[in-house]
């Protein structure tokens, strides 16, 4: 599986989640998203400045990164002996940005947790324009209640229109963090990944 971090964070950022997933025997990659980590893009600020806000960025960034996902999911299986058929996704915010974009995009993943993020943005590229992507797909979305940052409404609306199209399933859900904002506190955080590693447990082998 792949973990996606959050805007201006870093693979490392989720070493401690990344060791969970190792202890329960899954092959468990962080990876630096474009303008991230090893690859900082040292003219961030410059540009968030620029354009009036980080938005853009980000989603220019997400776009380059999952045109990367490919080949990182051919590495897993070519290098790591990892099955093909049994690909995960697991994103944080920006990370969740992209998780529903690959989802989107058609990238072979068999399930998805995409915590305090949005498969809703304003260009042809929108998760949410191309809801048959999903119908295959084992999703879980975790969202905050109190998100004033990535509010969860899209995701609401996301989770709604695959109901009406596709039915309910137990292979996709989404969760509210009550009370949570997207800066959730220590308890907060712990109930999402046992959500997830519940979800990836049963989804995602």
């Amino acid at each position: 599986m792949l973990w996606c971090h959050g805007f201006r964070a870093d693979a490392l950022a989720h070493a401690r989640e990344l060791e969970r997933c190792a202890r329960a025997g899954f092959l468990a990659i962080g990876i630096d998203a474009v303008g991230h980590g090893a690859r900082l893009d040292a003219g961030m600020s410059a540009r968030i400045a620029r354009d009036g806000g980080a938005l853009p960025l980000m989603l220019e960034q997400v776009e380059h990164t999952v045109n990367e996902v490919p080949g990182l999911l051919h590495a897993l299986v070519s290098e790591f002996d990892a099955s093909a058929e049994a690909m995960s996704l697991v994103g944080i915010s920006m990370g969740a940005f992209l998780a529903y974009r690959a989802v989107g995009a058609g990238l072979p993943v068999r399930a998805v947790v995409a915590l305090l993020g949005s498969p809703e943005w304003s260009s042809g590229t929108s998760a949410h324009l191309v809801p048959q992507c999903f119908r295959d797909v084992s999703l879980l979305s975790i969202t905050a209640e109190h998100d004033v940052s990535v509010p969860p409404a899209a995701v609401v609306r996301l989770h709604t229109a695959l109901d009406t199209r596709y039915g309910t399933t137990p292979s996709r859900r989404h969760d509210v963090l009550r009370g949570a904002g997207h800066l959730t506190s220590a308890v907060e955080w712990e109930q999402a990944m046992q959500a997830t590693m519940e979800w990836l447990e049963q989804h995602g082998r």
